[in-house]
């Protein structure tokens, strides 16, 4: 069995499965110092996937055309119906478990394995539909509360807290803000101008950039 883990082909199975595992207990280290990774990955989510106003079924509202073939295929697999990092954590599991058992069964067979180079693609293609499907259970499993999100849109004008790093034009760093209903996200956020932002200063979301929010100082 240890073979299995260990063998070159199976590789990137072994290094998804570890890395489900890291990112459960780093969510669990931030919980218990009262922080989440949760709000800073949602930035990464295209707004299409998060619109508040569709939360039951299959965003069937989605535009079709087939520039946004794209965003349909991440909400065919309820990517933004789950938290960010619980769907990761799906995708790693499933992924892992597929390759793994794809590999052992051939191994059973053959006594061989196949190459990484066929196998891990083709598990990535074959292990989607069991993503959706877990993915799907887990959002009915989970509390409503736990997967409420907002465009990021109204964030603007919101009073965001600088808490890593000074924020620079063009080099942005981490803050937090409270929404509508309460809950933190945690932003990338850089000046208008030519000034700097210092860890622990707040300041005003002015408006979206490609990687989080351009804002305002809040003078006093």
């Amino acid at each position: 069995m240890w073979e299995l883990f260990t063998h070159p082909s199976n590789l990137l199975f072994s290094v998804s499965l570890c890395l489900m595992f890291l990112l459960g207990i780093l969510e669990g280290l931030l919980l218990i110092i009262g922080l989440s990774s949760q709000g800073f990955l949602d930035q990464f989510i295209p707004d299409q996937l998060l619109d508040v106003n569709h939360p039951n079924t299959h965003h069937a509202d989605v535009d079709l055309d087939s520039s946004n073939i794209f965003i349909q295929f991440l909400d065919w697999l309820y990517l933004g119906r789950v938290p960010v990092l619980v769907w990761l954590i799906i995708f790693l599991t499933v992924y892992a478990l597929f390759g793994l058992i794809t590999q052992n069964i051939y191994h059973y067979y053959t006594n061989s394995y196949f190459p990484l180079w066929i196998i891990a693609p083709a598990s990535f293609i074959l292990c989607m539909p069991l993503v959706r499907t877990s993915a799907a259970i887990i959002a009915k499993i989970l509390p409503k509360d736990e997967t409420t999100a907002i465009h990021s849109d109204e964030l603007i004008g919101r009073t965001a807290q600088i808490i890593l790093g000074n924020a620079k034009l063009n080099y942005p760093a981490q803050a937090k803000v409270s929404d509508q209903f309460g809950q933190m996200h945690y932003i990338l956020v850089e000046p208008e101008t030519d000034v700097v932002f210092l860890q622990g200063q707040e300041v005003v979301l002015t408006q979206k950039t490609k990687v989080g929010f351009q804002a305002v100082y809040i003078s006093i």
